[in-house]
């Protein structure tokens, strides 16, 4: 974050919300956010609806790509003319606008609706900066889901997910056999990373993951364990296709939609678009996390509010900050979405079986894993990233020089 308030405060937009209010009356609250593929608008318009119906009028200003939509928030707040409520990931992203007061708390609503209660840990933890709550978590998002085309799966004769990575890899060559994309992947570095955690935690197991990413240990990342997982991770490269890193997240799963590729690796946001193409899981598609383990990968979404000395506009977001997380706005978000609501005490019984699944992993805290932007600041989380995606798409990088690299880039994390 702190790059984009180097590049706000250097250059101030004042960006106007372009998206129209869905009622005239009532407090009107702007806001910033990114979901714009079919899933994620349909998701975040149960909110709107949602707002609406507590009396509010939603302003929806969506903007593409994560790193677009925050820094024309920022530039917004050192403008003076901030909105009401900005979209962000949980984790470490907003801390630079803490510390420069740009936010404020929530914690008279967060007492008032029994946040510290209702939270998983690394939730709560994620959104808490010096006692304070700084932000409104809206969804869990599983990092570690495998998705499947059922249709492949049978084309190639296979009759049962994968139970661990062996059998995984077992599977990819049936699939490559059979004429199908193995692995629908895109080349957005983020979702590459998703397929190395997802080995990570299943191979590494849960005090390897922790070692690496929340104690930024150099032993363990020069560990043996560790070698063979990035050595397992360039297997990987055999069963991708040609046109993988011109593509985006979003069009990987449409490849599942159509049956065309067997497996891939995504957050649960994935599951927002198989319900927009009207696909039914356990029938047109699988999901099982790992594979190999059901240790949760925890990230997720949350609405920060900017300080603002209209009182309108407080009003507005102390409405739409309690109505975010009320238990029917959730379940009805989290539906389109693909995640699961943040509140442990919502009834999950409208969710399907991959839903459910998550939400039992996460009532056990051993089972609950920080995404590793929750440990991290973003920098360090983009600088694994980028190099994850140059080691993938280079068949020609060295293991030692990968594992040099990771090594130097978790010990910046401090």
């Amino acid at each position: 974050m702190k790059h984009i308030l180097k590049s706000a405060l250097a250059s101030v937009v004042i960006f106007a919300g372009t998206g129209a209010a869905i009622a005239q009356d009532g407090p009107h609250a702007e806001v910033i956010h990114w979901w714009t593929s079919g899933g994620e608008s349909a998701a975040v318009k149960t909110f709107a609806d949602s707002f609406s119906k507590a009396g509010g009028v939603w302003v929806d200003a969506a903007i593409a790509g994560g790193d677009n939509a925050r820094a024309a928030a920022v530039n917004r707040m050192i403008g003076g003319n901030p909105p009401a409520a900005v979209q962000f990931n949980i984790g470490k992203q907003f801390d630079d606008l803490v510390d420069q007061g740009l936010l404020r708390n929530l914690d008279d609503i967060a007492a008032a609706n029994k946040w510290k209660e209702t939270l998983p840990k690394p939730v709560l933890d994620s959104i808490t900066r010096n006692g304070h709550i700084y932000a409104a978590p809206i969804d869990i998002h599983g990092q570690n889901w495998m998705w499947y085309s059922k249709p492949a799966f049978e084309k190639a004769g296979i009759t049962n997910p994968p139970a661990n990575f062996d059998e995984l890899f077992a599977d990819l060559d049936k699939l490559k056999a059979a004429g199908v994309v193995p692995l629908a992947l895109n080349g957005q570095a983020r979702h590459m990373a998703l397929i190395f955690n997802s080995l990570l935690l299943a191979e590494g197991g849960h005090d390897l993951y922790l070692k690496v990413y929340r104690d930024h240990d150099a032993d363990a990342v020069n560990s043996p364990e560790f070698k063979k997982i990035v050595e397992r991770f360039g297997k990987f490269r055999a069963y991708t296709d040609a046109g993988f890193t011109s593509r985006l997240w979003n069009d990987a799963t449409s490849m599942l939609i159509k049956n065309t590729a067997g497996v891939q690796f995504m957050g649960d946001w994935a599951k927002g678009e198989f319900t927009v193409a009207q696909k039914k899981q356990g029938t047109d598609y699988g999901c099982i996390v790992g594979p190999g383990t059901h240790n949760y990968i925890i990230g997720g979404d949350v609405f920060i509010f900017p300080k603002s000395s209209d009182a309108k506009q407080t009003a507005a977001q102390d409405l739409l900050a309690k109505t975010l997380l009320t238990p029917e706005a959730l379940i009805a978000f989290n539906l389109k979405k693909g995640g699961i609501p943040t509140r442990t005490d919502v009834d999950m019984s409208a969710f399907d079986q991959c839903a459910q699944d998550a939400a039992s992993y996460i009532k056990d805290p051993a089972n609950q894993l920080p995404d590793y932007g929750l440990v991290m600041p973003p920098d360090v989380v983009g600088s694994i990233q980028d190099l994850v995606s140059e080691y993938f798409t280079d068949p020609n990088f060295a293991v030692d020089d990968f594992i040099s690299r990771f090594a130097d880039a978790i010990q910046t994390a401090g």
